[in-house]
């Protein structure tokens, strides 16, 4: 049986067609092949971008100070701050007490170019909270337990710099994390407590030893424990 030729070219096209109708299925059906993400440039000076990244911490927004104030990168580096991170803290000197002076921030927020460093209602801008201050502050490390009245020297006139963050750094716990360190001979030198407990500003940290060290059955009276304290003394 002869297969005219009409009919074999009519079939092979149709053949030809239903293939690449499933290859375009397929390709449908296939899983898209993942691209790269790319950062999002938000502005740009020269050659030089800023890109949108993870931040690093709440302590400072680059990116309110490029994009919403259109400040250039000359407006502080390298003069206030090095263009490396973490330089300002490696010197030493990045302190409250330096910002007032003028220093690293302290250049444009003195209360004239932008808010002042100082202000208790601007506390929560830079270090993400409101700043409460504890009444009292327990220490359980190196030895188990040393009372600060925190609200007691604040009343006394100190303010923030007048510790922070030359003698203790304003994180709770920061002190006791290195035992080695604090210590009370490392207060007999003059650091730490021990700047003004010296004998000649405040009582010497080697005298009133009960001032600050509560001790074990001090630290569980503090937190509800008295009576049963009480009790295993007598027992």
């Amino acid at each position: 049986m002869k297969i005219s030729l009409k009919l074999v070219t009519v079939l092979g096209v149709a053949i030809v067609a239903g293939g690449l109708q499933l290859d375009k299925v397929a390709q449908a059906t296939a899983e898209p092949e993942k691209q790269p993400a790319e950062e999002k440039v938000l502005h740009a000076y020269g050659d030089t971008l800023i890109l949108k990244k993870e931040p690093v911490g709440n302590m400072f927004n680059h990116k309110s100070h490029v994009i919403e104030y259109e400040l250039s990168c000359d407006s502080c580096h390298p003069d206030l701050f090095e263009r490396k991170r973490g330089a300002a803290k490696a010197n030493g000197d990045y302190t409250m007490a330096s910002l007032e002076e003028g220093m690293y921030c302290g250049a444009c927020h003195d209360g004239d170019t932008a808010f002042n460093t100082v202000d208790e209602d601007t506390c929560i801008t830079c270090h993400g909270s409101d700043m409460v201050e504890p009444e009292t502050v327990v220490f359980v490390k190196p030895v188990k337990a040393v009372i600060f009245s925190h609200t007691e020297h604040t009343e006394m006139g100190f303010e923030c710099a007048s510790c922070h963050s030359e003698l203790f750094e304003m994180k709770v716990g920061a002190a006791e994390e290195q035992p080695g360190k604090f210590t009370m001979v490392a207060l007999y030198e003059g650091k730490y407590c021990g700047a003004c407990h010296n004998g000649d500003d405040a009582f010497a940290s080697d005298t009133l030893c009960t001032t600050c060290h509560i001790g074990v059955q001090g630290f569980e009276r503090m937190h509800g424990g008295g009576e049963k304290t009480a009790a295993k003394g007598h027992e």
